[in-house]
């Protein structure tokens, strides 16, 4: 019992330090054994039960859908992510006017959910990529974004999950991500920092160099609003 009670306290630490053990996204294997219904159903129970035992009356008007709304919510959006059927598509193209320069899509916006409190994470992304002869649609680059972060996250994860399948897409190492994101876990419990943010980083190949790493993050200071 002291030992269970000493790893509790370990798990209850990590939450808390908002750390990552693992780089992949810790699923079981049989995460898609049950369909999206049967899950949306199981979870529609688990939340009135959650209600309930807050003691929330589930008959008034306004809570009545609740536990289905929060299901579905979970399992088609905010945790969509987690099911390989909705990875975006993500063609490449040759690249015909034989650019050599990277390219930076940035200020992408990045809605996710903290894997320990499950809350919000919001904020911005930034990725570049140096071709080598293939080239991705921009709104793919968003559409990338988007997929990871619709499951249970944790930053770091995020940004190295965003810059391995850019990787994955482009046949290259040379891709780069920044991501600067809120955690309402940080600003709206615990500490109840609202003022400060999260920027995490992953430079793969030619961004390793110094100078053009510099040369990225010089491009995402740029102001470019409209």
């Amino acid at each position: 019992m002291r030992i269970d009670n000493d790893l509790n306290h370990d798990f209850e630490d990590i939450g808390n330090e908002h750390h990552s053990t693992n780089a992949n996204t810790p699923l079981r294997a049989d995460a898609f054994d049950l369909t999206d219904e049967e899950k949306m159903l199981s979870i529609k129970k688990d939340v009135a039960n959650i209600l309930e035992t807050l003691g929330m009356d589930l008959t008034d008007d306004s809570l009545q859908g609740t536990p289905n709304r929060v299901a579905k919510m979970f399992v088609k959006e905010i945790f969509g992510g987690l099911n390989p059927k909705n990875k975006p598509g993500a063609s490449t193209f040759n690249n015909s006017y034989q650019y050599g320069e990277m390219l930076v899509e940035k200020n992408i916006t990045l809605y996710s959910t903290c894997e320990h409190h499950l809350l919000p994470i919001v904020g911005r992304a930034h990725i570049a990529y140096i071709s080598n002869g293939n080239v991705v649609g921009l709104s793919k680059m968003n559409r990338i974004v988007d997929y990871y972060a619709k499951r249970p996250q944790v930053q770091e994860r995020l940004t190295m999950q965003i810059v391995q399948e850019m990787q994955d897409i482009l046949g290259t190492e040379d891709v780069a991500c920044v991501i600067d994101a809120k955690h309402l876990c940080v600003n709206s419990r615990g500490i109840r920092d609202i003022e400060s943010s999260t920027v995490t980083s992953e430079f793969g190949g030619k961004f390793k160099d110094p100078s053009t790493k510099r040369e990225f993050l010089d491009y995402i200071q740029l102001d470019t609003q409209f």
